[in-house]
């Protein structure tokens, strides 16, 4: 988390400088106050520790705390977040993708490499990009990729 957190009057950090959570994502001294994604130590009960500072694991926080909101709103009680572990993808280059997949589905892990691995790793970047700018953009913006042949960096984690 940036440093800044910890410098919140009345908050309680931890040593890399996130904002302490309950289960239910309100910080541990003040329950007005939601904390989500990497500046959020968040409990992992089923594994002992916190959750995983990850883009899924914000996303999954989000929805939950959107939900959470409206239910603070309406008078009704909060529920507690349970982080889903779907695995993690990790491209290493334009022809080389690893990754373990669905942790929380099979009970385990299951390694992907390759072209597999690389299909899936580009379809969840363009869902990523469909989020936040919409079709028509990741439409033209693949086309002009496509046409360009921009260079980027040859490796991107994720």
């Amino acid at each position: 988390g940036a440093e800044f957190l910890t410098q919140l009057d009345g908050l309680e950090t931890n040593r890399i400088n996130q904002l302490l959570v309950r289960q239910t994502l309100q910080t541990t001294l003040d329950e007005h106050i939601f904390a989500l994604g990497d500046c959020a130590a968040c409990p992992w009960p089923e594994k002992n520790g916190f959750v995983p500072p990850r883009a899924q694991a914000a996303h999954q926080q989000a929805a939950h705390l959107y939900k959470q909101i409206h239910r603070r709103l309406a008078g009704k009680p909060l529920q507690d977040y349970r982080y889903r572990d779907f695995g993690s993808l990790v491209s290493l280059g334009e022809y080389s993708t690893v990754g373990s997949l669905m942790g929380a589905l099979l009970g385990g892990t299951l390694f992907v490499e390759g072209l597999f691995a690389r299909f899936m790793y580009v379809s969840l970047y363009r869902m990523h990009l469909y989020a936040l700018h919409g079709l028509a953009k990741v439409v033209f913006d693949t086309l002009a990729k496509l046409i360009a042949r921009r260079t980027e960096p040859r490796v991107k984690l994720h």
